[in-house]
């Protein structure tokens, strides 16, 4: 798993740094942020796994902050760190979006163990979540947001006609289909170019069998097509 990355906004020296150092020293990688705006622009350009806002910063408080990621859609988890320690305030962080709420001072332990049950938590989700844009056929995985295909975790060097080809064999497991059905459910055409698919077969075998003149898993069943042979 990858380390996680969290960034801390805050217009004091002293807090940037005790925040950074409790959680280095948990494996997590910290980027440090001075003021709403910094905080912003790292945003676009890093993917945090949690963010850790002051409420009061001198150009672009904590609340604005808030508020500009989740209008643009991004969803990451988000404590806001504060003195204010009214629950008026603590429901406005809620009510725009915040997903915990630390109070100024505060125990670096205690502080450690909320954000490493939140990534937790929201790794899970995004887990979760792109299971949905996944098919998988040990030891196959298909990515249906960029038409990668995965043998072993280790990405396939597909062409777009192959991954075409690769993923109606996936979403259809052990059927077998002639030639005809693949031409058209691949190609879209109702005129059948038996050499093209024998071409393509070739090609595809290549690269997912480890000996394609025995074929493991792209099967030729004699007389009548092929089939994507998985448990």
């Amino acid at each position: 798993m990858n380390k996680p990355v969290v960034l801390i906004a805050d217009d004091e020296d002293y807090i940037r740094k005790l925040v950074s150092t409790a959680l280095d020293h948990e494996n997590i990688l910290v980027y440090q942020a001075k003021n709403g705006s910094e905080a912003l622009e790292m945003i676009k350009r890093i993917s945090f796994d949690l963010i850790i806002l002051d409420i009061m910063m001198g150009d672009i408080n904590g609340y604005d902050v808030i508020s500009t990621i989740r209008s643009q859609g991004i969803n990451i988890p988000v404590f806001l760190l504060s003195g204010k320690k009214e629950d008026y305030d603590k429901i406005i962080g809620f009510g725009i979006g915040a997903d915990g709420y630390i109070t100024k001072p505060f125990s670096p332990v205690v502080l450690c163990a909320q954000v490493k049950t939140q990534i937790k938590r929201y790794r899970e989700l995004l887990d979760a979540k792109n299971q949905y844009f996944k098919i998988i056929l040990d030891p196959f995985v298909f990515n249906l947001k960029t038409y990668t295909c995965y043998k072993n975790e280790i990405e396939l060097p597909l062409s777009s006609k192959e991954a075409l080809l690769m993923k109606f064999f996936m979403e259809n497991p052990n059927q077998v289909f002639s030639k005809e059905q693949i031409y058209q459910n691949v190609w879209g055409d109702n005129i059948v170019d038996d050499n093209t698919i024998m071409v393509y077969i070739r090609h595809l075998r290549s690269k997912i069998e480890e000996n394609p003149s025995k074929p493991e898993y792209l099967k030729t069943i004699w007389g009548i097509g092929y089939k994507l042979s998985v448990e």
